[in-house]
């Protein structure tokens, strides 16, 4: 047993009560979901009686006010003309090194598998250079594994840091399946769901900022995303091409990305620009939610579909695909509704017939929200607290 001379642990037979925690948090710090989810994590943690640390090259998108028992470590690489590209992972092994030294980190919970899954695997072997083992949690949520993870440059690396991680979470059931079907890992994963922090994401009356959208009281249909192609977001322009016809209706697109471009030359070319507002990046887009009537999430693929649940926990309805694991947050039939990918004709029609009529839409909202209950911060973080607790337990006997 090594390394936990300073951890505030006490032992009983059959169980194992944990004290406040000193955590470090490695992800990335922009707007998609595992550096949201990571984020809102620690924050929800501090909020806890925790101490958190985020080790990453930027300041976290969501992490823009004061916390108290936050902390943030910035990740700074070297320009060297010898490098084509600075050595981020070397910079923030270094890092990682650093900051368990020095404030004394209990455990590193990193998110996305590459390459902080494999960067925290080296800290760790350095940091047993001194006697101190600090396990580390990976938290696998998505792309790392679906399409990344399997690139023949990448695999062996996230296969081999995936299985020396201390303790793995997939945040859907899809994810995990999908994880031990394209890989080879002999440690268990445990599913701990993405969740929403109903302090931020909730109903709340905006009726003069609704105006401001639809001044004639038209039907209000968002949709947010990275505007990468496996979003789909012509397809989200395709479904409100059909749903205005019959409903009097304003689509929000909110997010930034490689496809904008082109679906602004789509909006054109069909004749909708006034009715279809692109927003760009939003910081509160809580309070776009709490406008909106419907909301579209057409992905091809989704580990979860975090989007999704914020917006039910909004009180809106989702049209989705039925891609990944977004069954699993959006219910056929009583949340919204699936189809599959592609299937504009089918979202459009379901679209409708949720708009078409108040007391279905007024329906379809209070289940919505039943089913973003289930995921409230409130219930999930109990969860990572009693994995963290697991995990160092089974730590304070192994040597790695």
């Amino acid at each position: 047993m090594i390394g936990f001379s300073n951890h505030p642990l006490f032992l009983f037979p059959f169980s194992f009560f944990l004290l406040n925690m000193k955590i470090g948090i490695v992800c990335y710090p922009t707007f998609g979901g595992s550096g949201v989810v990571a984020t809102e994590l620690g924050i929800g943690l501090a909020k806890r009686g925790h101490e958190v640390h985020f080790i990453t090259y930027r300041r976290p998108a969501r992490l823009s006010a004061f916390h108290e028992n936050v902390f943030y470590h910035e990740v700074n690489g070297e320009d060297y003309p010898l490098f084509e590209y600075p050595p981020y992972d070397t910079a923030l092994a270094s890092k990682l090194v650093e900051v368990v030294k020095f404030e004394k980190l209990d455990l590193l919970h990193v998110h996305y598998a590459i390459p902080h899954a494999a960067v925290a695997y080296m800290a760790k072997k350095i940091l047993l250079q001194d006697g101190r083992y600090v396990p580390v949690i990976t938290t696998l949520h998505g792309t790392d594994i679906t399409l990344v993870g399997t690139n023949p440059a990448f695999k062996p690396v996230v296969e081999f840091s995936i299985n020396k991680s201390d303790g793995v979470t997939a945040v859907s059931d899809f994810l995990r399946d999908e994880t031990l079907e394209k890989f080879n890992i002999t440690t268990e994963i445990k599913v701990i769901y993405n969740f929403v922090d109903f302090d931020r994401f909730r109903k709340i009356n905006k009726d003069h900022f609704k105006k401001a959208i639809a001044p004639n009281g038209e039907r209000i249909l968002t949709h947010t995303s990275n505007f990468r192609k496996v979003k789909r977001v012509e397809d989200v322009i395709r479904v409100f091409e059909k749903v205005h016809q019959h409903v009097p209706s304003k689509l929000m697109l909110i997010g930034d990305g490689p496809e904008r471009r082109q679906m602004e030359d789509l909006c054109r070319q069909i004749g909708l620009c006034d009715e279809i507002r692109f927003l760009g990046k939003q910081d509160a887009v809580e309070e776009l939610l709490a406008i909106s009537d419907l909301f579209f999430i057409p992905s091809q693929s989704e580990s979860f579909g975090l989007a999704a649940l914020e917006a039910m926990a909004c009180e809106v309805p989702v049209i989705s695909s039925n891609a990944g694991g977004l069954p699993e947050v959006n219910i056929h039939g009583q949340t919204g509704f699936l189809s599959d990918v592609g299937d504009v004709e089918a979202m459009a029609q379901h679209a409708i017939t949720i708009l078409s009529d108040d007391h279905v839409l007024q329906t379809f909202r209070k289940n919505a929200l039943e089913q973003a209950e289930r995921f409230d911060i409130r219930h999930i973080l109990p969860q990572y607290e009693a994995y963290y607790e697991e995990v160092l337990a089974r730590a304070m006997w192994v040597e790695d």
